[in-house]
């Protein structure tokens, strides 16, 4: 029994137009309502084409003109040639109409692509011109009709057409001097510029060139503008607009007329243009001359005044020249566009090829490439950059192709058919739940943004005008000649400098060629620090310990904030390397300022608490907390060195941290300890109970405990005392990381009494003991960690001795004041300046505290404003009261704000902790840049104000503090 005879229809192969069976029957591929014997392959290569019902009308129109037998037999069994051939009728009218005219082109289908011309007359020229061009396509998009074929990538097919294009142009010079008479009296060589210049050519696109001659220049221009003839009339338009004065000038140059114009008059945007320029045609030697000639001006362009900002302001001119309407469609000049990338990247060789010339290349992509390799772009931007790049030509080589015109305008969103078309043209296929069309806008949009989100990121690269404002000779960082420079700079010893640079960019790495980049910058940035050497230094130490950080290098290739502010940290402070080493993503934060700067100061502990609970291990815990200290510290030391942060912020930012550092610590101990048998709080003293910390500050606390129900107070202070001095022994444990020693010496009793005391303890204590100096002390005594109610407690127990409802009598006054005398005389170091001493010195923190502090005794019983740890909010609430003249106050609150932040400065600059300010140096230039002075001016400038200010605080002090009527 036979088999039923299977019924089909052409629509099965995407043919939708009414006449494709009667066509179909026509050609020999149908029969009895199905594919006619072995016409299924061609039928189904049909439904595979860009446009189906265009690939068969091609075929219809070749059957009555071309040997149809043959080709038919070669369209069924060769699948080149079917892949080949249905992908040009399917995707071009005009190459369809091509083969119409000259039917036995078909035939060169099957042959290797191979894009020479050597031809007898211009007539003929333009037929082979175009057959050449007819294969290179075919060969293009056979594989999107039969994919067994070869996949053709994008650079291979510019490459052919560029190669085409020279051929025609040699062609053309060939034929021209058959027409000119004289042409021995010259020699002529032919410049490709723009994209064939660069290998990189579209299917139709003018040829941009520029002629260089010697000899009689008259015969060379008729040379020169017959060839341009008869390439137009032939083969493609050839433009020499790029020429020096474009197309008011001469269209023949000698290559010394070329250097005169280069040297005297061309623009920025002439140097861009020949970053192409390639000899393609005519006298070679010539060529090759006038390359010579040129390229030391394409490689020193980057010096021009304002060469970026002029690049970066042409790019934003050809932008707005798109009509608003199509801004969204313009492949090659619309925002995400072709012109997006290519502006980018000639502008990152023409920054950086000054010192790598590798980046001396024609072609977009492979230029992307060596960007990529060499660090100056990411790799995954790199990356990003080329996939796009090659996605978004392809579509404008499809476009094109349709009817072989110069076009850049992907099909409007709601123009299904164009979108169903040019989307099957480049290989892409309905998803399920999108169409053709539907994925192509998909991809197009994703790789538009892309295109705009790198051009942006890296065309607007801060650190691209930085690279181009170093001079070109002082990029080659390891020749003597940079000694000099380095010298010149500032650097004191230039041959150290050097020593660092080398280690910094040996070898060919990825690593030493970002270093490479960066390093010509750095240079200049820390010139303009207060010490460069130290700058370098410190540079070459974190890059090393960072080496294998992978994003280090990439933050300060891309981020040009970043680098800036680094240098400057680098440059002014030796507190601020180390931590860095072990906090590096502090480095993220340098790139935004609000994310520096921070959050409210007073809630910036909760995270560290929180994060800190996590821990179980007592051990763990308080490295846990130390780590995110450092990395606090780190984060205010910058905000504060870099002037974004007021002195205010800075010391209650600091005092935050330590609070919650003994919150957690306390919390981990107390976990740690089994059953705990008493509260126990934290009580700040000193400038941590005033929220007035300092980088180097000590933790001065006391520790209270209160036992539990049935638990003695031995078993309370006992418990309590192993709990706090587990806290104290992991707290100040050796590291890298600044000091975190918590100071008990203000309990009572000193370091003779018991660490950690019961309430009632205190009460008793404060009731019988209690000196002036310890009532003094407790002004600013605040809960900062433990037991919130025992704090209370606590600060309630405190409150009549700290203020005294009926203030001091004049024998406590004079108490007070004998101290003070005491401390000056004693506690002053030896050979220490008491004009510059922060602490100690005439009108410097000490002076102002104690006489507010005086004050606040006397007064704070009726005065309620007065009842604060801080010293500025207790000076304002003096004035309020009519007990501080509004005049002393300012000088008071000047000279306090200033020596704290000299002495923050101090610790900054110098690594360690100081109360006596620089007097001269490189540490003075420091501070005083730390404290707002231009580093290259006057530092004395700086200690003058320093002593004027305090000189008029003493004054206030001594009034005050040691006057009548207190």
């Amino acid at each position: 029994m036979s088999e039923p005879v299977r019924h089909s229809s052409p629509a099965r192969f995407g043919l939708t137009e009414p006449r494709s069976e009667s066509v179909l029957r026509g050609l020999g591929l149908w029969a009895d309502r199905r594919p006619a014997d072995g016409a299924e392959p061609i039928l189904s290569a049909l439904s595979r084409c860009p446009d189906p019902d265009l690939a068969l009308r091609g075929l219809e129109r070749l059957q009555p003109v071309a040997d149809w037998e043959a080709l038919s037999a070669a369209l069924r069994e060769d699948v080149v040639v079917r892949g080949r051939l249905l992908a040009v009728l399917g995707s071009s009218t005009a190459l369809s109409d091509f083969l119409v005219v000259n039917p036995d082109r078909w035939r060169s289908l099957t042959g290797e692509v191979d894009v020479s011309l050597d031809l007898p007359d211009d007539g003929v020229l333009r037929t082979e011109y175009r057959a050449k061009l007819l294969l290179v396509a075919a060969n293009d998009l056979a594989h999107v009709v039969e994919s067994s074929l070869p996949f053709v990538p994008y650079d291979t097919v510019a490459a052919q057409l560029s190669d085409l294009a020279v051929s025609a142009l040699r062609a053309s010079l060939k034929l021209a001097s058959e027409r000119v008479n004289g042409v021995d009296r010259c020699r002529l060589a032919v410049i490709a510029m723009g994209k064939c210049g660069a290998n990189e050519l579209n299917y139709v696109s003018d040829v941009d060139v520029v002629f260089v001659a010697e000899g009689d220049l008259n015969v060379a221009t008729r040379l020169a503008s017959t060839m341009m003839q008869i390439a137009g009339q032939s083969c493609f338009e050839v433009d020499a607009a790029l020429r020096p004065e474009g197309k008011a000038g001469a269209l023949v140059r000698t290559v010394d007329g070329h250097a005169s114009y280069y040297k005297k008059w061309a623009r920025t945007w002439e140097f861009q243009a020949l970053l192409k320029a390639r000899p393609v045609a005519g006298d070679a030697e010539l060529g090759q001359a006038y390359l010579e000639v040129v390229r030391p001006y394409v490689w020193t362009a980057a010096e021009r005044e304002n060469f970026v900002e002029d690049v970066q302001a042409m790019r934003r001119r050809v932008e707005d020249h798109v009509p608003s309407g199509l801004a969204d469609r313009e492949l090659k000049l619309g925002r995400g566009g072709l012109r997006d990338v290519e502006f980018a990247v000639q502008l990152l060789q023409l920054v950086h090829g000054r010192s790598d010339e590798d980046l001396r290349i024609q072609a977009t992509t492979a230029a992307l490439a060596v960007l990529g390799t060499g660090g100056y772009v990411g790799r995954e931007d790199a990356a990003d950059f080329g996939r796009s790049y090659r996605f978004l030509r392809t579509l404008e080589h499809r476009l094109q192709l349709q009817r072989l015109l110069r076009t850049h305008l992907f099909p409007a969103d709601d123009d299904a058919a164009a979108l169903r078309w040019l989307a099957r043209s480049v290989g892409l296929a309905a998803d399920g739940q999108k169409s053709e069309g539907q994925v192509l806008l998909t991809e197009f949009r994703k790789h538009a943004n892309q295109v705009r989100r790198l051009h942006e990121k890296l065309f607007y690269r801060p650190l691209l005008q930085s690279v181009a404002g170093v001079p070109t000779e002082a990029l080659r960082l390891t020749t003597k000649e940079a000694v000099a420079r380095l010298a010149a700079l500032g650097y004191t010893s230039p041959d150290g400098a050097l020593r660092h640079i080398q280690a910094l960019t040996h070898g060919m790495s990825r690593r030493a060629r970002i270093q490479g980049a960066l390093l010509p910058v750095l240079l200049d940035l820390f010139a303009g620090t207060p010490d460069p050497d130290g700058g370098l230094l410190a540079y070459r130490k974190v890059s090393e310990a960072l080496a294998e950080t992978p994003w280090y290098l990439r933050l300060l290739r891309d981020e040009g904030a970043v680098v800036e502010r680094l240098a400057v940290l680098l440059g002014t402070s030796k507190f601020v390397p180390d931590l860095l080493v072990r906090a590096p993503e502090v480095l993220r934060l340098l790139a935004d300022t609000d994310a520096l700067v921070g959050r409210d100061p007073h809630s910036i502990g909760n995270p560290l608490r929180s994060a800190v609970s996590r821990y179980d291990d007592l051990a763990r815990a308080v490295a846990a907390a130390r780590s995110m200290r450092r990395h606090e510290m780190l984060r205010i030391a910058a905000a504060d060195l870099l002037g974004f942060m007021p002195i205010e912020t800075v010391c209650v930012s600091l005092s935050e941290v330590w609070g919650a550092v003994l919150q957690s610590a306390l919390d981990a101990a107390v976990r740690a300890s089994g059953e705990p048998v008493a509260a126990l709080a934290v009580i700040g003293m000193g400038r941590l109970g005033g929220h007035e910390l300092g980088y180097s500050s000590d933790a001065d606390v006391l520790f209270v405990c209160r036992p539990f129900e049935g638990v003695s107070d031995a078993e309370a202070a006992k418990w309590a005392s192993g709990v706090v001095e587990n806290i104290r022994r992991l707290l100040g444990a050796s590291s890298q990381d600044p000091p975190l020693q918590v100071d008990a010496d203000l309990r009572p009793e000193g370091r003779q009494g018991p660490l950690v005391r019961t309430l009632d303890s205190y009460r008793a204590y404060y009731r019988q003991w209690a000196e002036i100096w310890e009532k003094q002390a407790l002004l600013r005594a605040r809960f900062i960690a433990g037991d919130a109610a025992l704090g209370a407690d606590f600060e309630a127990l405190i409150e009549p001795l700290r203020y005294p409802a009926e203030g001091l009598d004049a024998a406590s006054v004079r108490e007070i004041r004998r101290i003070k005398a005491r401390v000056e005389t004693e506690r002053l170091p030896r050979g220490a300046d008491p004009s510059t001493h922060t602490k100690l010195g005439r009108g410097g923190l000490a002076d102002v505290e104690w006489t507010v502090q005086l004050l606040q005794l006397q007064h704070s019983g009726a005065v309620p404003g007065l009842r604060t740890p801080s010293t500025t909010a207790a000076m304002a609430a003096a004035v309020a009261a009519g007990l501080l003249a509004e005049d002393d106050a300012a000088a008071l609150t000047a000279a306090w704000n200033l020596a704290t932040h000299a002495r923050n400065a101090v610790t900054l600059v110098r690594g360690k902790a100081s109360d006596q300010l620089p007097t001269s140096g490189r540490d003075l230039v420091a501070v005083a840049s730390v404290m707002g002075y231009q580093p290259n001016g006057d530092p004395g400038v700086f200690l003058e104000e320093y002593r004027r200010t305090t000189r008029r605080a003493r004054a206030v002090a001594e009034r005050v503090f040691y006057g009548e009527g207190l």
